[in-house]
């Protein structure tokens, strides 16, 4: 493991079991973010496609807070749901989160979750520039 590449823990139950980072910041400045859910302290919130999407994209945000860096940082997201008819809530949170920043972005259909409630999983790729200021 290189030492310049630095490792973040978001406290999930299955980073230590499953051997995983939360978020991983690369020497280039790239920062990659594990799939993130609506799991918050052990427990799924409540909510609809809307709600569990703002939830997820918030934890993979609080991800990169950690390492300095902000939703204007975001270059890449991708969002995973379990029905088509999810389209248009998932994409109405990510806008209302991102809809300034413009990042990349991939929407996929995905068959579950390790838990049926879950509706949502998104990941989050995010850039520090030159100077490593947050934006």
């Amino acid at each position: 493991m290189s030492d310049s590449v630095r490792r973040i823990g978001g406290g999930a139950p299955w980073e230590q079991s499953f051997g995983y980072s939360r978020a991983v910041e690369l020497p280039n400045g790239l920062v990659l973010v594990s799939g993130c859910t609506s799991v918050v302290d052990g427990a799924i919130m409540d909510g609809g496609p809307y709600d569990q999407a703002v939830t997820s994209f918030n934890v993979a945000l609080g991800a990169l807070k950690e390492l300095g860096l902000g939703a204007g940082d975001v270059v890449r997201t991708r969002m995973y749901l379990t029905h088509a008819r999810d389209v248009e809530e998932v994409g109405r949170a990510h806008k209302t989160l991102f809809g300034e920043v413009r990042p990349a972005a991939s929407m996929l259909i995905v068959s579950g979750f390790v838990d049926p409630r879950l509706v949502v999983e998104v990941e989050v790729e995010a850039f520090r520039g030159e100077g490593g200021e947050p934006s």
